[in-house]
């Protein structure tokens, strides 16, 4: 745990120095603006040699501004990295507890228990869903029977005459996709 703690508060003084590049870069940008500035009332007055040194600053403080930045942007991706590496870390630790607590369970022989006893808990009665299952078919009249496996001596056996008005009106719907494709 030492060594993530190490870790994390490496991440943390890294993230301060980049916001810290940052805003240093943003004073660079502020300080090539008033440079550039100095440039234009250096050359309204005619001081060219003036307006030249002024250039040469905002010129300096613009690349300076960009080193700034790209190290900022580096430190960025560093932190990045060091952050996955923490995460891992601190998941490889869980995984190897997990491991632990498994080859215990699998040792004393708990697992089968509890494995038995979350299945049994988890079991639906076929009854009630073969139940659930015809009363949904037939609020919307539909025909379950064929696919559903009945409970011996609740077999359900519907009228072969429905059944045949059925099997008409399928063929009859069928001819008439057939005819408008």
């Amino acid at each position: 745990m030492g060594n993530t703690k190490k870790l994390m508060n490496q991440i943390i003084e890294l993230k301060f120095t980049s916001k810290s590049l940052q805003r240093q870069s943003r004073k660079c940008e502020n300080e090539a603006k008033s440079e550039k500035l100095k440039v234009k009332k250096a050359i309204e007055k005619g001081n060219m040699d003036g307006a030249r040194i002024y250039a040469e600053n905002a010129i300096r403080k613009r690349t300076e501004q960009m080193n700034y930045l790209r190290l900022a942007s580096r430190l960025g991706a560093v932190v990045s990295r060091l952050d996955t590496q923490a995460k891992m870390q601190v998941i490889g630790k869980s995984m190897g507890n997990i491991v632990k607590s498994l080859e215990s369970s699998l040792n004393t022989g708990n697992l089968q228990k509890i494995s038995m006893a979350g299945s049994t808990s988890l079991s639906t009665p076929e009854k009630e869903v073969n139940s659930l299952m015809q009363q949904v078919a037939d609020d919307y009249g539909l025909e379950v029977s064929v696919g559903l496996p009945q409970a011996a001596g609740q077999a359900v056996s519907a009228p072969q005459s429905s059944e045949k008005a059925d099997e008409d009106d399928l063929t009859r719907r069928l001819a008439e996709l057939k005819a408008r494709g």
